[in-house]
Parts: structure tokens; C-alpha cells; sequence
């Protein structure tokens, strides 16, 4: 493993400047010049030879807030701009006031960079806080309270050399290990939050965590200090970053490992939760999407079943997120919804209130989780009965699909744009409930239902848009648009999946004219009339009428 640093053009013009603005802070009265270092993830990540465009930065003699308004004054001099390129101008500076006032940091852009000026510190914990009390430290104050050895070590700008004031940070990199500097009890005990950022830093890197931090992780003393003291708005912060990382299976093992998920993806203050037969199983589930995501479609030659997934349902990037996402929540796959509020009322699934009182999930990542797990059951029913009438993929046998082809368009419009997500989310329950040696099988029935979806298709039917529109309709059948609209393009939908190759408006109206004329008279017969049998439509046309007189 390499122990030096190389800088880049950037870094290196930025390290200049620093050094610069400390000198030029130690000619002025009543300052002493300032020692710095780049600090943490940016010489993990450089030592890594991986590239980062945020830096810390640590002062030792003043809070970043101060530091920042004097190198803003340094950058203003005539002689400063005439020595740095135009490009050299710190484009905003805001200060980060944290518990005590006057060690407030500040952040800064610069060069392309991400800067965050930050003073040396050392922290004390509370029994009741995760939020520690801060004061001025030494470099070794500033290592040993960081969360792990490899986060822990310096770049010296004066010295351009690395500093490891723990005595690990090297040993651990070169072991591939995520270790605390100090007690792993003690220090997952005083912050918890730890615990998820040492499995976030494992899963991000590569690297395992020590046995004796894991057997710490795994306590339930720390578990108890987690929910006093960490807020769910936190946990889902670590978790969103772990499943956007470039190892998020590794990340779910070893929450599953370790026993964590039931503190972590929960109903706080509710018993319901996730059998333990899930719970046992859910290794498949992640397992079997690592497969799904690690599979390149061919371009040439027969697919198998997991190359065939991955096309349909995992075609884009940005699709492999909300993937893992729901694999988080199949435990709770087949919990039942709690008891509705109001009466006659529809309660979220459970999986839905877990996302969102667990790890606090925005609008639209619940919205995700409760449609996958409230269409569980008909995407299933939908995959057998595919399957056992064993439907055509063939498109010149079309037209003796017709019928199955309606009913499937119908009911991916009923799943809604995500419906990828949602029939991913049922192969990976039907994995977990399934033993391995009917794994295969399985697969190979989702990929001939997704094959059959695609060669009729249907992958893109939830934007299928009416061949007519509600005036157009209102206007043939002469009479008063109402709720009978809605229900008709319905009708109007349905005749084009059936009929896909006929893209006539007339033909839609025409060959669907009865049934529309029932759904009008239906309306008329349901809505409510005067004495003199006026409608809806002529009693508001009535009332317009007398409101002008």
C-alpha cells in the first residue's frame, strides 16, 4: 500500500495558497501562523488512489470561521491577485455554528473544491447525547475522536508528509479493516451513529470491521443507547448512503449479520415486525439482486433468466437505487397492514410504515415501497396464470393473445410507472420463501412472463394515452360530460391493448359504441334529477341561465 501522497494541479495549488494564508495570518498582530493539514476521508480516499474533490481542513490555533474571513481578506490583496490566476477566489464562504459558538467551522469553494475549515479538536461525551462538548486539541485529540483509524490520519502541508497519530491508520489499511482508534465499546456507547458509518466506510471501501468492534456493534447495551440517542432522520441518512454506495450488498449482510435489522428498519413503539423466517432468509433476497445487477446483457446468443431480469427491469442506473431500497424492506413483504384509522379507510402496509418511521423515507420512497407491497399478490397471480396458460411470445401469434395481452396492459397501468420496481420486489419475496433448488425455475418464469411482456409490447403500457379524449366522446354521444367520461376511456384503453396495430379514433368510438352508450345511460339513471326529470347537466345550464337574468 502506497504511504505517500502525489497532489494534483488543484490540490497542490491549493496547498500553496494555505500556506500562504498562514503565513500571511502570522505577520498580523496579535495571530501566531497557523499549522494545517488536509484531514480524514480525503487521505483515505487518496491513499486508496481514489480521487475526492472535498477536503478538510485543520487549523491549530483558530476556528475555521476565523481562518476563513482572513484568508478572504488575504485573497482581496493586490499582490495576492497578481500572484493566483483569476480562478483562485474563494466563491462563498458560510459558517457552520455548532453546540459551543466559538468553534464554529466554515465551508468554502474553491478551485473546483469543496473546502471545510475546521479547527483541531477534542470532545467529551454525556451520558444523555450523542452531541459531544468541543474544545481546542492536539493532533492526537483530533485522530483518537474520529470514528475509525483509517479517517484518522493527516497530510501535513508544511511537511507534505501523512501524519498517523493513532499508530494504526497504515496497519488497518494494509489489513483492509475498519477499526475504532480508541474502545470500540466506549466509543459506539458515546455515539451509536458509529455503528452505521463503520458499516457505511466497510461497504464503501471494501474493507471488514474488526471482530472486536463487531462484538461491540452487536451489543445490546449499544442498541439501547441508539434509540435514545440517534434520531431516525440520522439512521435514514446512513442508510440512503449506504444503498447508493458502490457496495450496498455488503452493507445489508452485514446489518443482517450482526442482528441489527430489527433496531434499524422498524416501527418504533409498535410490535409488528417481520417473522423471523423472513428475517432468516433475507441473505437470498440480497444475494439474488447482487446477481440481477452483476449481469451484463449479451448481445448475440440466448439469454439466460438472470440477463433477461436485469434487461427489463434494471435497463438504467438510476433503476439499481430504489432496487435496493426495497430489498431492505421483503422482510416485511408479507406483514399485514394495521387496522385503518377510520373506518371503511385503507392503512399503509406495514412495509410502507417501517420505511417511514424506521429510517424516516421522503414521500416518494414510501410511495415506492407500499405500491411493491400492495401489488404483491397480483403480480404473482398475474406471473402464474402467464405461465400456466403458457401465452405466446411469438408476435404472429398475437392475435390468440389478445385477451391476455388486455388484462396484462391493464393491470402493468394499474402498477403504475414503478412497475419494474414492484415485480422486482416480488421475485426477490418469492426467493426468500423458496428453497434454492426451485430458485432456478423461478427465474425462468419471471424472464418468460418479462420476454412475453416485451415481444407484446407492453413494457411502456402505463403511458398509453386514449385515442380520444372526454370532449371528443362528450361531443359523438351528444350529451353532458360526467363521472360516465372516466369510465369510457377505460373502455377506450382496454380496445387498444386488445387492438394495438389500430390506431383509429373512429374505430375506437365505433367499436365501442354500445358499451359507452350503456355507461351513459347508467349515469343518467344514478345521478340526481329535479321534479321535472331535469339532470345534472340541464339544471346547471337552468341555473346559469336564471343567474344571468
Amino acid at each position: 500500500m502506497r504511504k505517500t501522497i502525489t497532489l494534483s494541479e488543484q490540490e497542490a495549488t491549493l496547498r500553496q495558497l494555505l500556506l500562504d494564508v498562514s503565513n500571511y495570518i502570522g505577520t498580523l498582530d496579535g495571530h501566531s501562523r497557523p499549522q494545517l493539514r488536509f484531514t480524514g476521508g480525503w487521505v483515505r480516499d487518496k491513499l486508496l488512489g481514489v480521487g475526492s474533490k472535498d477536503i478538510d481542513i485543520a487549523i491549530d490555533s483558530m476556528t475555521g470561521y476565523k481562518f476563513g474571513i482572513l484568508m478572504k481578506q488575504y485573497l482581496e490583496q493586490p499582490d495576492t491577485q497578481a500572484k493566483y490566476p483569476k480562478s483562485v477566489k474563494l466563491s462563498k464562504i458560510e459558517a457552520n455554528p455548532e453546540k459551543s459558538k466559538h468553534l464554529e467551522t466554515t465551508t468554502g469553494h474553491i478551485m473546483g473544491l469543496d473546502i471545510d475549515l475546521v479547527n483541531l479538536r477534542k470532545e467529551t461525551y454525556t451520558e444523555d447525547s450523542r452531541n459531544p462538548q468541543m474544545e481546542f486539541g492536539t493532533p492526537e485529540d483530533d485522530a483518537l475522536r474520529r470514528d475509525a483509524t483509517v479517517n484518522a490520519m493527516f497530510y501535513n502541508l508544511d511537511k507534505s508528509e501523512i501524519e498517523d497519530f493513532t499508530g494504526r491508520g497504515f496497519k488497518d489499511m494494509e489489513r483492509g479493516v475498519i477499526k475504532t482508534p480508541l474502545s470500540p465499546y466506549q466509543t459506539f456507547k458515546d455515539d451509536p451513529l458509529r455503528v452505521l458509518r463503520a458499516i457505511r466506510f466497510a461497504s464503501r471501501i471494501g474493507y471488514s470491521i474488526d471482530p472486536e468492534d463487531e462484538q461491540a456493534m452487536s451489543d445490546s447495551g449499544i442498541w439501547e443507547e441508539f434509540k435514545l440517542k440517534i434520531t431516525r432522520e440520522r439512521v435514514g441518512i446512513e442508510i440512503t448512503k449506504m444503498l447508493q454506495g458502490p457496495n450496498p450488498r455488503q452493507a445489508l449482510h452485514l446489518i443482517d449479520r450482526l442482528g441489527l435489522y430489527k433496531t434499524i428498519f422498524t416501527i418504533p413503539g409498535s410490535e409488528s415486525s417481520p417473522p423471523g423466517t423472513a428475517l432468516s432468509n433475507w441473505q437470498k433476497a440480497y444475494g439474488q439482486l447482487q446477481a440481477f445487477v452483476n449481469a451484463e446483457s449479451e448481445q448475440s446468443g440466448a439469454q439466460n433468466a438472470t440477463t433477461i431480469i436485469n434487461s427489463t427491469l434494471l435497463n438504467k442506473p438510476k433503476d439499481v437505487y430504489p432496487m435496493w431500497l426495497l430489498c431492505a424492506f421483503v422482510p416485511w413483504a408479507r406483514v399485514e397492514r394495521p387496522a385503518p384509522k377510520k373506518p371503511g379507510g385503507v392503512a399503509p402496509t406495514s412495509a410502507k410504515m417501517a420505511a417511514q418511521e424506521g429510517i424516516k423515507a421522503d414521500n416518494d420512497s414510501a410511495k415506492l415501497i407500499d405500491n411493491a407491497a400492495s401489488h404483491l399478490g397480483s403480480i404473482i397471480q398475474v406471473r402464474h396464470a402467464v405461465i400456466k396458460e403458457g401465452s405466446t411470445t411469438n408476435p404472429l401469434k398475437r392475435k390468440q393473445d389478445n385477451v391476455s395481452r388486455q388484462e396484462q396492459g391493464l393491470f402493468i397501468r394499474e402498477w403504475g410507472s414503478n412497475w419494474r420496481c414492484s415485480v422486482m420486489y416480488a421475485i426477490l419475496t418469492e426467493i426468500t420463501e423458496s428453497p434454492p433448488k426451485q430458485h432456478h425455475e423461478l427465474l425462468e418464469e419471471y424472464a418468460h412472463w418479462l420476454s412475453t411482456l416485451k415481444d407484446l409490447d407492453l413494457l411502456e403500457a402505463y403511458q398509453l394515452k386514449p385515442l380520444v379524449d372526454g370532449k371528443k366522446l362528450a361531443k359523438e354521444f351528444e350529451t353532458e360530460d360526467g363521472p360516465w367520461v372516466g369510465k369510457a376511456l377505460k373502455v377506450i384503453i382496454a380496445w387498444q391493448l386488445r387492438t394495438p396495430d389500430n390506431l383509429s379514433p373512429e374505430a375506437a368510438i365505433s367499436e365501442n359504441r354500445e358499451q359507452i352508450e350503456s355507461l351513459i345511460q347508467d349515469g343518467k339513471q344514478a345521478s340526481p334529477s329535479n321534479a321535472n326529470g331535469e339532470g345534472r347537466g340541464q339544471k346547471s345550464k337552468k341555473k346559469k341561465k336564471e343567474k344571468g337574468t
